[in-house]
């Protein structure tokens, strides 16, 4: 299981590769780390890593995903960036701060193109249709835009955060 924990302005990969009771091996971004992790009250985490001891309090914000971590000497906000929360960020389309890219932010493959390059797209409009985990997803432009360039086919298959179309 992999996931992407956003620490303040640092994005790191996070890996679980074993786990026995409360050892674990996981990996951040290219480091591998053996770890003891225990919680030791409500919200309160001691970890053991290469023979340091490390106290950490996780304070949960306005959903699951949103903490405030604090320990001795530091305060983070840590923000957990799982498939879910890629797929969500994905259907916001070019709501977000105006982006004229249509992407899916997971991988998949491309099952229906709905426009030509040139093409005049309402508010609304679904663009492309993309299956990824079993599921087809439609992507749609949230303002009314015209289809600048279409950079992938029907069938073929996709990374994620991949551009599929770019609209003006």
């Amino acid at each position: 299981m992999s996931i992407e924990v956003k620490i303040d302005d640092h994005t790191a990969k996070v890996e679980l590769i074993k786990r026995e009771g409360n050892l674990m091996t996981v990996r951040v971004d290219d480091k591998v780390y053996d770890i003891d992790l225990m919680m030791v009250e409500n919200g309160v985490y001691s970890i053991l890593s290469d023979h340091i001891s490390y106290n950490v309090e996780l304070t949960e914000q306005e959903d699951q995903k949103h903490y405030n971590v604090n320990t001795l000497y530091n305060a983070y906000d840590v923000e957990i960036i799982d498939a879910e929360t890629r797929y969500k960020q994905g259907r916001k389309g070019d709501d977000v701060d105006d982006v004229k890219r249509i992407f899916s932010p997971m991988p998949g493959k491309v099952v229906k193109i709905l426009v030509e390059v040139g093409d005049e797209v309402k508010a609304g409009d679904t663009v492309i249709i993309v299956s990824a985990m079993k599921m087809e997803s439609e992507y749609k432009v949230q303002k009314d835009r015209v289809v600048k360039e279409i950079l992938v086919k029907e069938g073929d298959t996709i990374d994620g955060n991949q551009t599929l179309v770019v609209v003006e």
